[in-house]
């Protein structure tokens, strides 16, 4: 190679660092924007608040017929058009199917077995929830196919073998026999694993390992905190469910020891039914959880924002 051929050469000039564009002014008002809003509270308008009201009435309106129902005589709940203020009767008709129905007696039953049968599908749905979703163990997929499996059986199918159970274990016409059955649910451990999933990040799990915690001292202390909206969740449905349930109390119990839907069938047992009579009963069925709900509501709700907002 020459000396000319060098020397004719150019070489490329240095190349400079490229300097950070500035951003459009539209997009700089934007952020700008954002920023003074991040701090704002956001107020609903009328027209939401509107359509809240009407859902809140429609809602409520069951609840307020069941109330006038219960306060008018069989003679006039029947009349057309059926009357929509509370009639005089009211405290009458509570007392006399408090008394008809042995509700006392069986709200405790009630109380006792849907108490029971929250608090254990809460621990035990959660634990499962936690296996399934943190833990790594052969055969994890196939069981849990197996426990979504078991949601796809109608209970029918397995009333016969259950009701022959419970009579072998000597637990016919008593509450173990509606109890021990829904000790836990499938749906509860397909919900809990579902929320542990996306709420339990796994460097804590593995943090919990390195610092020597084995698995219940992690669900202890990790797993328990995070997963209390669910939780109280849970707590909620279940409880309303089984208070609720008649189908297996229904065969399992006799009306000497009834839960609360069992004996409210006692009000419809007559020749002529008095339908004023069956809601009140069905109003004393419902106070309880209408009172659970009001005592522990907004901590329910603020269970549910806190891991919304954890999320």
């Amino acid at each position: 190679m020459t000396t000319d051929s060098v020397r004719g050469r150019r070489t490329a000039p240095f190349a400079h660092p490229a300097r950070p564009t500035e951003p459009a002014p539209s997009a700089r008002k934007s952020r700008l924007t954002l920023r003074m809003g991040a701090g704002r509270q956001h107020h609903a308008g009328p027209v939401t608040y509107a359509l809240l009201a009407v859902a809140t009435l429609i809602s409520l309106f069951p609840l307020y017929w069941t109330m006038v129902a219960a306060s008018t005589d069989n003679t006039r709940i029947t009349q057309s058009p059926p009357p929509f203020l509370p009639g005089p009767n009211l405290f009458k008709n509570l007392q006399t199917a408090w008394e008809d129905a042995a509700l006392g007696k069986a709200m405790t039953n009630s109380l006792i077995v849907a108490g029971t049968i929250a608090v254990s599908t809460v621990l035990f749905a959660t634990l499962a929830g936690f296996a399934f979703a943190k833990l790594r163990f052969r055969g994890r997929n196939i069981l849990l196919m197996l426990v979504i499996g078991t949601m796809m059986i109608p209970p029918q199918l397995g009333v016969v073998p259950l009701f022959m159970m419970m009579s072998d274990l000597g637990w016919s016409l008593s509450l173990p026999s509606v109890i021990f059955p829904t000790l836990v649910s499938a749906v509860g451990v397909f919900f809990m694993r579902q929320y542990l999933t996306e709420a339990l990040p796994d460097e804590l799990v593995e943090a919990g390992r390195v610092d020597g915690a084995h698995s219940l001292r992690i669900f202890w202390s990790i797993v328990l905190p995070i997963a209390r909206p669910a939780m109280a969740v849970l707590f909620m449905i279940t409880f309303v469910h089984a208070w609720n349930d008649f189908f297996w109390p229904y065969i399992a119990l006799n009306m000497d020891n009834p839960t609360v839907p069992v004996a409210l069938t006692q009000l419809s047992a007559g020749y002529i039914r008095d339908e004023s009579l069956i809601m009140a009963g069905a109003l004393l069925g419902t106070l309880p959880l209408l009172v659970m709900f009001v005592v522990f509501g907004r901590q329910i709700v603020g269970g549910i924002m806190q891991g919304a907002v954890k999320g």
